[in-house]
């Protein structure tokens, strides 16, 4: 393995490329191998980060983008669900506040091994699976309902949906022109959402309900997996969601 150094030098033309704009300030980019999301919005203090991918070696090559390309060093960052392609780069942003759902503290304190050998069960190297198992930040505040965070000049407002994918859902609004949602894998477009052992199928349409009261019919979705999304995919795979969950 490579050491981080060599990670973070990226050229900010090639970095431009990997990331989509969504909104002035609001990026996202979908990552090689799992085709997992991040998510990054400017604000005056700083940029918001949301899921950190599932590698450091990942987690470096984020950091390293977003300071190329929204000028400022990652200083919040929000976990949508406790998985490990979504909060496996955390440690590499030395110092930022880190934001999950209640609960998700905890499951990681006592989880590290299971996310280590889902990791590698799903193809990450185990040197690499075991590095950021040794390191893996547990969040420092958690979110109960709803928190709005002041990022200078912007806002994002952490909303608490689960449990649905996970025991341990979070979805954020950044309100703009348009509105953005990040779902985490509450919504996926590269595949059927996947429902694992730590799923509650049952109350998962109920958290698609919520996501759509937040960002209302005009906002931009953005899936945990797969492409940009509207309303009406969430709903149709709210839909399909209840019918699986049916008795």
């Amino acid at each position: 393995m490579q050491p981080f150094a060599e990670d973070a030098r990226q050229d900010p033309s090639a970095a431009d490329s990997r990331w989509e704009q969504l909104a002035p300030g609001v990026l996202r980019r979908r990552l090689p191998q799992w085709d997992a999301t991040v998510g990054a919005v400017a604000g005056d203090s700083g940029a918001l980060l949301v899921d950190t991918g599932s590698s450091l070696r990942e987690g470096a090559a984020i950091r390293a983008d977003v300071a190329a390309l929204l000028g400022c060093r990652v200083t919040r960052i929000v976990l949508t669900h406790p998985h490990f392609d979504h909060v496996f780069g955390t440690a590499v942003f030395s110092g930022a506040q880190v934001y999950a759902a209640v609960g998700v503290r905890e499951l990681l304190a006592r989880s590290t091994d299971v996310l280590r050998d889902d990791a590698v069960a799903h193809g990450l190297l185990e040197d690499e699976a075991g590095e950021a198992a040794d390191v893996l930040v547990r969040p420092h505040h958690p979110v109960s309902g709803q928190l709005t965070l002041d990022l200078g000049g912007r806002e994002a407002v952490l909303v608490n949906v689960g449990p649905a994918h996970t025991e341990h859902d979070l979805a954020v609004l950044v309100p703009g022109s348009p509105d953005v949602v990040f779902c985490g894998d509450l919504v996926e477009e590269s595949g059927a959402p996947q429902a694992g052992t730590d799923a509650h199928l049952a109350r998962w349409p109920a958290a698609l309900d919520r996501l759509l009261a937040l960002g209302g019919e005009d906002a931009v979705y953005v899936p945990g997996h797969g492409a940009l999304v509207d309303a009406a995919f969430v709903r149709t795979q709210r839909d399909e969601l209840a019918r699986r969950s049916a008795p």
